[in-house]
């Protein structure tokens, strides 16, 4: 049964590509089992500028839909079926997925792979609405001391989280990170405060200069670099390589770079997502006889939800590493414009 809120928000809505309008639509009627959340703070993300350039997503967005999913707020009104368990004025970060527990993904502990994987749009509005499955599975308690903004971060730093376990980089190895932009300086930060020794490559000096102030040893701008590759692994134990190589940014070149920076017995982590229709070589001889392993980490889980929260919680991530800015919804659509033009923002926070 679903509940007629009877109001109105100010939300910015995705039409089509590169067609973002902020306007008031009405409040979406709610379940018995969900909750409506005031938003306080939304991010800005690179898959939502991915998304606002494509005009949708298979998986995640179908326009016209309201846009944005890392957010943080204040429960506003509760379902009935939720008897108590959560109640308005609660601060909460709800993620922007969940998955169904029952197919043979989620039975084998690969929630990430869920078939029936349930994904929640709508961050960039004065409202959301959270289906019952995500209050469920991944609503959180925003822990006293931790911010709104630091809270927001949850979403990102779970998949990131999720990475660095699934590449089985431990304290004293020696990561490089390909790609400087928010994902990448989050494994960044993390790695080196857990002791990892992190080469980072970056495309512009602003990134190498962030990279630098969030723990890397060592920091390169590639479009000012020659001979890339041999300059990483002279840096790396006997010029052998890195243990491990994160790749953050999604392009065969890239792809192809974090092979080749890898030492043998290494594990390489393709991150990064490349363009629909790429194709990447790699060298067949090196996988085999030098036992690389390949693997790529896509999406999170309720487990690395809560492991965020508690990483942000214990300080480890701050936003106030990688904010830029901070704008009122109404500039959104202009922001996007200029982040499509990667102008060097990291993140933005936007206030509804």
């Amino acid at each position: 049964m679903k509940t007629e809120t009877n109001g109105h928000m100010i939300a910015a809505v995705l039409y089509g590509q590169e067609n973002l309008k902020v306007e008031r639509v009405a409040i979406p009627p709610l379940g018995d089992d969900e909750v409506l959340v005031r938003v306080k703070v939304a991010l800005t993300c690179g898959t939502d500028l991915k998304v606002w350039k494509q005009g949708s997503h298979p998986r995640m967005i179908t326009p016209p839909a309201i846009f944005g999913h890392e957010l943080a707020g204040v429960i506003e009104w509760v379902g009935p079926r939720l008897n108590g368990q959560l109640r308005p004025g609660m601060r909460v970060v709800p993620a922007n997925s969940a998955p169904c527990r029952t197919c043979l993904y989620c039975r084998k502990g690969r929630e990430n792979l869920c078939e029936d994987l349930l994904f929640n749009n709508g961050a960039y509005a004065e409202y959301i609405r959270i289906p019952g499955r995500i209050v469920r599975e991944n609503l959180l308690e925003i822990p006293e001391g931790v911010t709104f903004h630091d809270a927001a971060m949850v979403e990102p730093l779970a998949c990131v989280l999720r990475g660095i376990e699934e590449t089985g980089i431990q304290p004293g190895d020696t990561a490089v990170v390909i790609g400087c932009g928010p994902i990448g300086l989050k494994f960044i930060r993390v790695l080196s405060g857990r002791g990892v020794r992190v080469i980072a490559l970056g495309k512009r000096p602003s990134q190498v200069r962030a990279a630098e102030r969030l723990g890397a040893r060592a920091a390169f701008d590639v479009s000012r670099t020659e001979h890339v590759i041999p300059r990483v692994r002279e840096l790396t134990d006997g010029g052998r390589g890195a243990d491990a190589v994160i790749e953050a940014v999604g392009s065969p070149l890239t792809w192809q770079w974090a092979v080749q920076m890898v030492r043998r017995g290494g594990t390489v982590n393709l991150f990064g997502g490349c363009p629909a229709g790429s194709k990447v070589e790699f060298d067949p001889g090196a996988l085999h006889y030098s036992e690389i392993t390949l693997k790529s980490s896509f999406h999170h889980t309720p487990r690395h939800i809560r492991e965020a929260l508690a990483a942000i919680a214990r300080g480890e991530v701050r936003a106030r590493d990688l904010l830029t800015g901070e704008i009122p919804l109404a500039e959104l659509p202009a922001m996007f414009e200029h982040m499509k033009h990667r102008n060097g923002e990291l993140k933005t926070a936007v206030i509804p």
